[in-house]
């Protein structure tokens, strides 16, 4: 059977693996207190492939679709790997010790929380990648915050808040180049698109941060003399000084250069690996070993020993083991026609620009929270919403800004989607174990949840909510852009595969001759 001869799911029957699966999750992680999505991930992959074959697919197909999902995404775990190789070695070169070092030294407690996400933002958008921020920048501030008695998930939620929408923004990003490639946009365009709701959102985190450090953190109670004890071990332990912070130069200055993020940060796992021969006095033999196993101390101090026996590829495994069943059960999802008869059924109800712009919004979010992939978030609902915005004769910068919005910036949020897996794994938040106080972080990562809503203000009142210009337009009949027809009451007449109009049928206005009418 051939995918344009697949039989559609109804939408009762796409929501079935949908729904099943977040049961399962829900009593794994909040009835029996444990999180470890792997196992209900894999028994919803195990629903979907069911459900593709009740349809008439063959495993073969749906194993294709699966893999095809994985392949895509194996940047992002090539990424990973490179990472883990990175904290570990960094530990050992001296600089995450020197960062936590000269931290403690020049920040203050009450502005802490504030100048981290700042600091994690410039970092984010210097290198491009926000997991690479969260891995080495951030996990210093984690040991910045642990000297001021910042509870983990307040540190993690500015952490997250600077990473991730530095990596937004950043032009050397994947996901800020999936975006307008999938919506056909420009990519600065589509930057420069996102400054409404990314400058407010901002600065509404800022702002929430500094009150916060002045208000509700009770800076007196701060020991400086623990915060003398961690300077004065990490100074007994490890060469400090401004030079082992090469390896994050060497990386910033290769980012800035636009290469390529895996060779960048490789190569800031060779030169960390160098200053930690030639600074801290360690072997070659070691290197590897902190490279793939983590680094591994005893200072005595519990506060240092939990935050810098970490690292290594093999830190990693529960992470990307994680990511993979994620992918399998969002390729799975895709395949069997499940995700796009849920997207056909929200797009048939909504009937006016906001109503789509929402649906836009939430699609990406939901996307990311049952398929566990971002990459998926913003691809799919790129190209199925795309034709309703050219209908409707508005720029599809709308739709960019919308899926990264709901895509890359509520990725961390989800704790079994890749960005959240990543996130509780590198910053230490220990909720495998059973530590589930540390996913506040979610709800207190600021700047990542208030650009959606800011968008959806946006949308309702028709603020920087561009219609399409004539040059967009000349783009469209350029390359022949599909258009979604409409019925009398302004909906989509039927999917975007079934019912698109020529881009030659638009009116003078923009907006297309529509034939029903």
């Amino acid at each position: 059977m051939t995918e344009n001869s697949q039989p559609k799911p109804s939408l009762l029957v796409a929501l079935i693996p949908v729904v099943l699966t977040l049961i399962i999750l829900g009593v794994q992680i909040f009835y029996f207190g444990v999180f470890e999505p792997h196992i209900p991930l894999a028994i919803g992959l195990a629903i979907t492939s069911i459900v593709g074959i009740k349809l008439g697919l063959k495993w073969k197909d749906i194993e294709e679709g699966i893999f095809h999902v994985i392949h895509v995404a194996l940047p992002s775990v090539s990424v990973l790997i490179t990472v883990g190789m990175i904290i570990g070695v960094w530990i050992a070169s001296g600089t995450v010790p020197s960062i936590i070092y000269y931290g403690l030294k020049v920040l203050s407690p009450e502005w802490f929380l504030a100048a981290g996400m700042i600091i994690c933002a410039v970092v984010s958008v210097s290198l491009g990648t926000s997991w690479g921020t969260v891995g080495t920048v951030g996990l210093a501030l984690m040991g910045i915050g642990e000297g001021f008695d910042i509870p983990m998930y307040w540190t993690a939620g500015a952490v997250v808040s600077g990473a991730f929408f530095g990596d937004k923004i950043s032009p050397l990003s994947d996901t800020t180049n999936l975006a307008p490639a999938v919506t056909g946009t420009n990519v600065f365009d589509h930057i420069k698109n996102m400054m409404p709701t990314t400058v407010p959102a901002m600065l509404i985190a800022l702002m929430i941060y500094i009150f916060v450090g002045f208000m509700v953190i009770d800076v007196e109670s701060v020991s400086f003399e623990k915060i003398n004890g961690i300077t004065s071990a990490l100074n007994e332990n490890f060469y400090i000084s401004g030079w082992v912070l090469l390896p994050a130069l060497v990386v910033m200055a290769l980012a800035m250069k636009k290469y390529p993020p895996i060779p960048s940060l490789f190569a800031g796992v060779v030169v960390g690996g160098l200053t930690a021969m030639i600074a801290q006095g360690q072997g070659l033999s070691d290197v590897f070993n902190f490279a793939n196993n983590g680094y591994a101390i005893e200072t005595g101090i519990s506060e240092i020993d939990s935050l810098l026996n970490r690292g290594g590829i093999q830190s990693m495994m529960w992470t990307i083991s994680l990511i993979l069943i994620a992918l399998g059960f969002g390729g799975a999802l895709e395949k069997t026609g499940c995700l796009q008869s849920i997207i056909s059924a929200i797009k048939s109800k909504v009937h006016s620009f906001a109503g789509t712009q929402t649906a836009a919004i939430g699609t990406a979010f939901s996307t990311n929270l049952v398929a566990g992939d971002p990459y998926l978030s913003i691809a799919l609902p790129g190209r199925m919403y795309a034709p309703v915005y050219r209908g409707m004769g508005y720029s599809t910068l709308n739709l960019s800004r919308g899926v990264e919005e709901g895509g890359t910036l509520m990725s961390p949020l989800i704790p079994w989607n890749a960005g959240g897996a990543y996130v509780i794994s590198a910053l230490g938040l220990g909720v495998a174990t059973g530590n589930i106080e540390n996913l506040l972080y979610i709800p207190l990562a600021f700047a990542c949840w208030l650009a959606p809503v800011i968008g959806v203000f946006y949308a309702v009142t028709g603020f920087f909510s561009p219609k399409a210009s004539e040059e967009e337009i000349k783009q469209w009949h350029d390359s022949n852009e599909p258009i979604a027809k409409f019925n009398k009451d302004g909906s989509p007449m039927s999917d975007d595969d079934e019912a698109v109009d020529d881009i030659k049928d638009m009116g003078p206005d923009g907006k297309p001759v529509q034939d029903s009418l």
